[in-house]
Parts: structure tokens; C-alpha cells; sequence
């Protein structure tokens, strides 16, 4: 059994109603499965966004240095 924890999680009515439905029509067994589900695909597409931001994030940087070497090596006062 995974390990998990209760939360408490405030929705407009008209997500409730949608949830819902899906619970009604789909694969779901309960709301608390199909947020759980929402939730997981929600963190594996924003991890991977985040990882990709970072990784651009730290290019962004190491260019910053080179041009900022070049800049004191060849613009000296």
C-alpha cells in the first residue's frame, strides 16, 4: 500500500460537477482517484517543464560568465 496523506482541497462548483461526471463516465471509482490522477499527470508534465527551465536557467548563466570574461579581458580600462 502506497503511503499517503489527507488533504483538504476548496474547488469551484462547476470543477465538483465536471469531476463528477468523469467519476460518472470514466475509469474513475471515486473523486479522490480521478484527482489523484489529475494531480500525477499535472506533476510529471510540470517537472519536466521545471528540469527543462533549469537546464536553460544554468546555460543562461555559464553564457553570462563567458561574455562577462571576455568583456573584462578585451575592455580593460
Amino acid at each position: 500500500m502506497i503511503d499517503t496523506e489527507k488533504i483538504t482541497v476548496r474547488l469551484p462548483k462547476n470543477f465538483i460537477k465536471e469531476l463528477d461526471f468523469l467519476v460518472e463516465v470514466d475509469d474513475f471509482p471515486s473523486r479522490s482517484e480521478a484527482i489523484r490522477t489529475a494531480v500525477r499527470d499535472m506533476l510529471y508534465y510540470r517537472v519536466e517543464m521545471a528540469a527543462e527551465k533549469a537546464e536553460k536557467m544554468a546555460r543562461i548563466e555559464r553564457a553570462m560568465t563567458q561574455a562577462k570574461a571576455v568583456r573584462d579581458e578585451y575592455l580593460k580600462p
